[in-house]
């Protein structure tokens, strides 16, 4: 008999009762006196299982459900319809043996004090969640540690930038020790280093804790370093399942090959590569940031040249690229996530207008039969 999920919903929905006005100010006028309500869907008949120590992303674009859904599993919000389940729990009774085996961790909101030390809403979360003395300050200790706080804790949230902010806000509510994380944009507006950093703190919490952890993020890089497994979502419903690789393999199956080139590409040399494969970068395609020594600039006449070839091809490819005169830094890799998961939206979006179509001219027919 398998091991009972961490996390478990089954046919999760969540439906918002909305006012919608034209603009205008005859408009809100007549809003004065009677609304027009509308009903959306934020989440619709949602179903998956999450293991036990189990670190998943939770994707999808802006609007798709995410935030809702985790408010859901938090108890922060009240499904519509269908059932979630943590750890055994039904998150909306906010059972306090609930609370204190969960966290929820928003980048885009805070629940330290803003004029107080964090360390001070540390202190009252040690209360709230009844965590002796030596166990809150052994963990304290580490996570100053594995996050660099030093004497950040002692200073007023406000003078703290987001970066140093999103720190304190992990360490606020992660010190009762909970089995199960929820992490909506937990690095964002953090420059590079920083986001590493919090990744490296995340995984590192997990293998210590054996921590279940459901992560949001429009940070491509924190899913790759932090999850094996992702979940899509788009319009509410769910898209896909699975492993990065599968979702790739699904989306672009073909192989990125990759060379630095010293010069320029002769037409003929382009038309022999263009029957191997589609070249997605090539010489004189840097802009100029590149070109001025900017972030991610290279030598002064050395330009990328790739190729997307079908996996069969590969050892071809490699071989014709190598082949050319200055040719270095060989690389053969998956299409990049971003890439992936923005054409994955985009058939979403089209399919969805698609099916939209083919509705009205169904509709259409229909009147016109009637007619």
């Amino acid at each position: 008999m398998g091991q009972t999920p961490a996390i478990r919903l089954e046919r999760l929905g969540k439906r918002f009762r909305v006012n919608r006005r034209d603009p205008g100010l005859a408009a809100a006028l007549r809003a004065l006196f009677r609304r027009d309500w509308v009903e959306v869907d934020a989440v619709s008949e949602l179903s998956l299982a999450v293991a036990a120590g189990e670190r998943v992303g939770f994707l999808g674009p802006n609007g798709a459900g995410k935030t809702t859904t985790l408010k859901m599993l938090a108890g922060l919000l009240h499904p519509s319809s269908g059932r979630a389940e943590v750890l055994g729990h039904t998150p909306a009774r906010r059972e306090p043996a609930f609370l204190r085996r969960v966290a929820l961790v928003m980048g885009q909101r805070r629940q330290l004090s803003w004029d107080l030390p964090a360390v001070d809403t540390f202190e009252l979360n040690r209360v709230v969640f009844e965590v002796e003395r030596p166990v809150y300050a052994r963990r304290l200790a580490e996570m100053r540690e594995l996050l660099a706080l030093g004497d950040l804790i002692h200073k007023p949230v406000r003078t703290l930038s987001l970066g140093e902010r999103m720190k304190c806000e992990l360490v606020a509510a992660l010190l009762h020790g909970p089995e199960v994380l929820f992490l909506d944009e937990p690095t964002i507006g953090m420059d590079v280093a920083m986001q590493a950093a919090i990744r490296e703190f995340v995984r590192d919490y997990g293998r210590r804790h054996g921590a279940t952890v459901l992560l949001t993020s429009h940070y491509m890089a924190d899913v790759a370093a932090l999850c094996e497994r992702v979940v899509v979502i788009d319009g509410g419903r769910l898209r896909f399942d699975g492993s990065i690789d599968a979702l790739v393999r699904r989306i672009r199956p073909l192989r990125r090959v990759a060379v630095l080139l010293e010069g320029e590409l002769d037409a003929a040399a382009r038309g022999e590569l263009g029957e191997l494969g589609e070249i997605v970068e090539a010489p004189g395609s840097w802009g100029e940031a590149a070109d001025a020594g900017g972030e991610g600039a290279r030598p002064r006449g050395a330009e990328r040249l790739a190729l997307d070839v079908a996996p069969a091809r590969v050892p071809e490819a490699v071989a014709r690229l190598l082949a050319l005169p200055g040719a270095r830094d060989l690389a053969v890799r998956d299409a990049p996530l971003e890439e992936v998961m923005r054409e994955l939206f985009a058939r979403h979006a089209t399919e969805g207008a698609g099916e939209d179509q083919q509705g009205e001219d169904q509709e259409g027919g229909a009147r016109r039969s009637a007619s």
